[in-house]
C-alpha cells in the first residue's frame, strides 16, 4: 500500500489530465459531490484553460490502460458521473499504439520457454488490434490452424496494480465522507472493478470463460464461440481459432453481404438472456469491435476477458422483473425489490409501485429509436435516490451489457422494441423455472437432499455426545472451595474492607474539620 502522499500526488496529476479535458466541471458544480473532492478538483485545475465541451473519454484515454477501463466501467454509472458523462464515455475506445514486435515475440518465448517459431509457422508481426491491456496478432500454428493470438502488454499487470491501489484509498476516503457518496458505494464499485480487470489480466481464466461460455451456448443456432488453442495458451499468452467476417457494427456491409439485420438484431438479443437468465453467465464486453458476423449469419464473440454471473434466485428475479415490466405488472416488481431486499422495508411496497410505473409506462410498446434513455435513466435513479436503495454491484456488469447490446440492437434494427423482443423467451423462462412442476421438482429435490443428510447428521451428534458405558450413574458430588479460590476470595474482602476503612476515615475527618470550622 503506498502512502497517503503518494496517493494525493497520483490524483492530482489524473486530476490535471482531467481538468485539460474540461473533465472537472460536472464534478465541482454538483451538489453531492463532498466539499474536499471539490476542493482537490480545484487545486487540479488551476491554470489550465478548459474546453467548453468536456470530453470525459479522452481524458481517461490520456491517462492510461487502467483509467480507460475505469472509464469504460463509469459509463454504465450515469448515477455516479451524471448522465452527459456517462454518454460520452460510451464512446471510449480501448485502443492504445501497439507493443513492437520484438517486446511481443520475447513475451511469448519467455511465457513458454521455447522458440517463437516451434510455435506458430507464420506470425504477423504487425498486429490486427492493440487495446489497454493486450494486442492481438494472426498466426498459423505449425499444424496448420488459422489462429488469433493474444499477447499481454509487457509490463501491464505492474501499471494496474498501482493504479488500482489509488482507486481503492480514494474510493474509502470518498466513501467515508457519508451521504450520496456513502450510498453509491464507490468501494464496492472499485472492488468489482479491480476483480474484473484481475481476470482480464490472467489469459487463462480468459480461456476458460470462453470454453465455459460455449458448454452453456451448445445448441443455439447461429452464435458461436472460438475453440481454444490450450497447448498455445498460458497467463500471458492465449491462442484461439481466427474468426472471418464483417463486424457486426458495419450494417452496411451486412446488407451488402445479403444478411438481415432485422433478424440479427433479434438474435443477438435472445442470446444475450440466455447467457444472463438461463445460464447466469454471460459475455459481458459485448461491443461492436468483439462482435462479427460470419458468411453463414453466425454470430461470432471474442475477447472473453470481463464476464459476469448471476446466481440463480437474482436470475429468478431478474426475469420477473423484467417481465413484470414489459406487462405492467409494476406490484409484482415492487414486490421483487423488496423481497431481494434492495429497497428497505421500512418503505411502502404500493408507493415503490407507482413510483416504476412513472418510468416504465411512457416506454412500453415504442420502439427504442422512440424512447429517451436520458429520461428514463433520470426517472430510475431518482427512485433509487427516494427509497434509499444502495447500489448493487454485483450488477452492473448486467447493467453495462444491456446497455451494449440494446445499442448494437438499434443500429441493426432501429425500429426493435426490446420489451417485446425479450417477452416471449422471459415468459418461457419463468414458466419452465417457477411454474407449478418447477416448483415441485425443487421441492423434492430439497428434502431429498436434506433426508440424505440425517444419517450424517446423527455420526455427527453422536460423536459429540457418545452413548454412555456400562458404569452406573456416579452419585452427586459436595461443593469444596479450592484453597486458591479462598485466598482469592479473602484479598478481595481484604481490599474491599481497605477502601471502605479508607473512606470512613476520610469522612470522620472531614465532619471533625467542619466542626471545628476549619472548612466552611
Amino acid at each position: 500500500m503506498a502512502r497517503p502522499a503518494t496517493h494525493i500526488l497520483r490524483l492530482l496529476k489524473w486530476g490535471r489530465t482531467l481538468a485539460k479535458h474540461g473533465a472537472l466541471r460536472g464534478i465541482e458544480r454538483d451538489p453531492n459531490t463532498p466539499p474536499p473532492v471539490k476542493r482537490l478538483a480545484r487545486i487540479a485545475r488551476l491554470g489550465t484553460i478548459q474546453p467548453r465541451e468536456p470530453d470525459y473519454a479522452g481524458a481517461f484515454r490520456d491517462i492510461g490502460p487502467a483509467a480507460i477501463k475505469l472509464g469504460q466501467t463509469l459509463a454504465t454509472r450515469p448515477d455516479l458521473v451524471g448522465e452527459d458523462a456517462a454518454r460520452n464515455l460510451l464512446k471510449l475506445q480501448d485502443d492504445l499504439p501497439p507493443v513492437g514486435f520484438d517486446k511481443i515475440k520475447a513475451s511469448i518465448e519467455a511465457s513458454f520457454e521455447q522458440p517463437l517459431e516451434s510455435l506458430y509457422a507464420e506470425f504477423d508481426p504487425v498486429p490486427v488490434g492493440a487495446a489497454s491491456i493486450a494486442q492481438v496478432h494472426r498466426a498459423v500454428t505449425t499444424e496448420g490452424r488459422q489462429v488469433a493470438v493474444k499477447v499481454l502488454r509487457p509490463g501491464v499487470r505492474e501499471q494496474f496494480a498501482k493504479d488500482i491501489d489509488t482507486y481503492e484509498w480514494a474510493a474509502a476516503h470518498v466513501e467515508a465522507m457519508g451521504g450520496e457518496a456513502a450510498r453509491l458505494r464507490p468501494r464496492l464499485v472499485i472492488a468489482n472493478f479491480k476483480r474484473w480487470t484481475n481476470r482480464e489480466l490472467d489469459l487463462r481464466r480468459e480461456a476458460a470463460s470462453a470454453s465455459e461460455l460455449a458448454e452453456h451456448m451448445v445448441g443455439t443456432e447461429g452464435y458461436e464461440i472460438p475453440g481454444i488453442d490450450w497447448d498455445r495458451t498460458n497467463g500471458r499468452v492465449m491462442t484461439v481459432d481466427w474468426v472471418d467476417g464483417i463486424k457486426i457494427s458495419n450494417v452496411e456491409a451486412l446488407k451488402a453481404a445479403g444478411h438481415n439485420t432485422e433478424e440479427l438484431a433479434s438474435r443477438l438479443v435472445l442470446a444475450f438472456l440466455k447467457q444472463a437468465i438461463a445460464a447466469g453467465f454471460f459475455h459481458a464486453d459485448m461491443h461492436q469491435g468483439n462482435l462479427f458476423v460470419k458468411p453463414d449469419g453466425t454470430i461470432a464473440a471474442i475477447d472473453f476477458g470481463i464476464m459476469g454471473r448471476i446466481d440463480r434466485q437474482a436470475r429468478m428475479w431478474l426475469a420477473e422483473i423484467l417481465y413484470g415490466l414489459t406487462t405492467g405488472n409494476y406490484k409484482r416488481v415492487a414486490e421483487i425489490h423488496f423481497e431481494a431486499q434492495y429497497v428497505p422495508s421500512y418503505h411502502n411496497v404500493d408507493e415503490f409501485a407507482t413510483a416504476l410505473r412513472a418510468v416504465g409506462e411512457p416506454m412500453r410498446g415504442k420502439p427504442v429509436s422512440e424512447l429517451s434513455v436520458g429520461q428514463m435513466l433520470d426517472g430510475l435513479f431518482a427512485i433509487t435516490r427516494d427509497f434509499d436503495m444502495q447500489t448493487q454491484p454485483h450488477l452492473l456488469l448486467l447493467q453495462k451489457t444491456m446497455v451494449m447490446v440494446e445499442g448494437i440492437a438499434t443500429q441493426l434494427n432501429p425500429q426493435i422494441n426490446m420489451w417485446d423482443t425479450s417477452a416471449p423467451y422471459v415468459r418461457s423462462w419463468i414458466r419452465d423455472e417457477l411454474g407449478p412442476e418447477a416448483a415441485i421438482a425443487d421441492r423434492i429435490r430439497t428434502d431429498t437432499e436434506t433426508l440424505l443428510r440425517i444419517p450424517e447428521l446423527v455420526r455427527r451428534i453422536e460423536e459429540r455426545y457418545p452413548p454412555k458405558g456400562g458404569a452406573p450413574e456416579p452419585p452427586p458430588l459436595p461443593e469444596v472451595e479450592l484453597m486458591w479460590e479462598r485466598r482469592a476470595r479473602r484479598e478481595r474482602s481484604r481490599g474491599l474492607l481497605g477502601y471502605l476503612v479508607v473512606a470512613a476515615g476520610a469522612g470522620l475527618a472531614g465532619w471533625l474539620a467542619a466542626a471545628q470550622g476549619w472548612i466552611g
